[in-house]
């Protein structure tokens, strides 16, 4: 009971849930979450690290970069919670539709390789 309670109070946030979402369609880094998102870097961390916490997100490094990703003994829970009791209530508000914008938008800009350490990427051009 103790390890649920961990994950329901972990996803009981929306952007942690908006992260979940992101990070079920593929692997993100930070950058990638602070440009689809468009918040700071300190509040996408500290998201990730409850995520990590509750078991339900995970990382590698990858060169530079700090990939993040849903593990796969989490993956179908978190996809049948996430299609069953949240998928129409983030359509309905728009929050959906905008995250997967900017993720396109993200793919589209190749961010995670354009990324500088002396230019963070906090908005995302249109």
């Amino acid at each position: 009971m103790k390890d649920a309670l961990k994950i329901f109070r972990a996803l009981a946030d929306p952007t942690r849930l908006r992260i979940v979402s992101l990070l079920l369609r593929k692997e993100l880094c930070v950058c990638e979450l602070m440009f689809i998102l468009k918040m700071e870097q300190s509040r996408i961390s500290h998201q990730l690290r409850i995520l990590k916490d509750a078991d339900l997100v995970e990382d590698t490094r990858d060169g530079r970069w700090i990939i993040y990703r849903v593990p796969s003994e989490s993956r179908k829970g978190l996809e049948l919670i996430l299609e069953k009791y949240l998928g129409p209530g983030l359509e309905k508000s728009g929050v959906l539709a905008e995250d997967l914008a900017g993720f396109d938008q993200c793919l589209k800009q190749d961010v995670r390789r354009r990324q500088s350490s002396s230019s963070p990427w906090l908005r995302r051009e249109t």
